[in-house]
């Protein structure tokens, strides 16, 4: 079993250390502002569902996948991970609040999004599917021999690894070779259900062994540590050695969604979360990468660029079944031609 932790000098990750911190940034500003949207009511229909405290987890892995040439499929707790990736932030906005603008027109809701042709495959519940998924496409561009060293990334809960359909794709990509990354964030609660009444293992890297997949461990608060895992976890996917698995362990520091208020967390366990933002810009100024008024500046700007994003999506249109062909979402342009006044 691969060491839990890297060698690697944090100096040399510093340019993807910084990189991935914006979008953590990003992220965290964008989601406490749906957050905000569906506290207030009659903005939001469905559930919002949050990444706070696995943004490092998250953006460290997307870092180091390349739109265009990569497939990833994020799930309810990767928008940084989906930012990193190159998702448009509007994207994220008019799915949410409903703007038929949106890849998905109106017709889905929250992070049931995406735009499969740009290797962006809209979230499947339950979560478990996405790991198939992602095996599909991979097998498929492999048949059209345009697979090249293209990898596929997919993210699961704890929880989502119990689930039949996680064991039958990572089994099916584990006989294929594919180039499938999976990374596991082990929040430590299935929505209310603790790891200690989901599984019997050590340790969710133990269920790697199993399946003849190279699987990892690594403290999911930390960003170096996390960059450095998957950075040698992709280019172990890229280079033919197959799937590759990747625990953080982390604390979710929120309910399920922002409907779920989390008070079947104990308070001990409450106290051990670390909030990996904070966590990340204390190292940045430990180690003189940025000031303090750089931080705040950052930060300033991510917040204009959330603003922006939901003042233009509250001035688009909301689906119009008059002008809808009802035909699959892959139908292109149909959105096209819509005045934005």
């Amino acid at each position: 079993m691969p060491s839990t932790q890297s060698a690697v000098p944090i100096d040399t990750l510093k340019e993807s250390y910084l990189t991935a911190y914006g979008y953590m940034v990003r992220a965290r500003i964008l989601e406490d502002k749906l957050a905000a949207l569906y506290r207030a009511g009659g903005r939001i229909v469905g559930g919002v569902y949050v990444g706070r405290g696995q943004e490092a987890f998250s953006a460290s892995l997307a870092v180091h996948l390349q739109k265009g040439k990569d497939i990833y499929a994020g799930l309810i707790r990767d928008q940084a991970g989906k930012l990193a990736f190159g998702e448009p932030m509007l994207d994220c906005t008019r799915t949410y609040l409903g703007s038929a603008m949106g890849p998905m027109r109106g017709r889905d809701g929250n992070i049931h999004r995406g735009r499969p042709t740009e290797g962006l495959p809209a979230m499947i519940s339950h979560l478990g599917s996405m790991v198939g998924v992602v095996c599909g496409m991979l097998m498929a561009r492999r048949m059209l021999g345009k697979l090249g060293d293209a990898v596929g990334a997919t993210s699961i809960g704890d929880g989502g690894t119990s689930t039949g359909a996680f064991h039958e794709g990572l089994n099916v990509a584990a006989v294929e070779r594919l180039p499938l990354i999976v990374s596991v964030a082990n929040n430590q609660f299935a929505y209310s259900t603790p790891t200690d009444r989901q599984y019997a293992c050590k340790s969710l890297v133990d269920r790697a062994i199993g399946y003849g997949v190279e699987g990892y461990e690594v403290d999911g608060t930390d960003l170096a540590a996390c960059i450095a895992i998957f950075q040698h976890a992709v280019q172990r996917a890229r280079t033919g050695h197959g799937p590759q698995m990747i625990v953080g362990n982390l604390l979710r520091l929120s309910g399920h969604g922002e409907h779920d208020d989390a008070s079947y967390i104990p308070d001990a366990t409450k106290k051990l979360g670390r909030d990996s933002l904070i966590v990340t810009e204390q190292k940045i100024q430990e180690l003189g990468w940025m000031s303090p008024t750089e931080l705040r500046a950052l930060r300033e700007q991510a917040k204009e660029e959330v603003e922006k994003a939901v003042s233009q999506t509250s001035r688009e249109p909301s689906p119009d079944p008059f002008r809808e062909t009802w035909m699959a979402l892959s139908t292109p342009g149909l959105a096209e031609g819509w005045e934005v006044h």
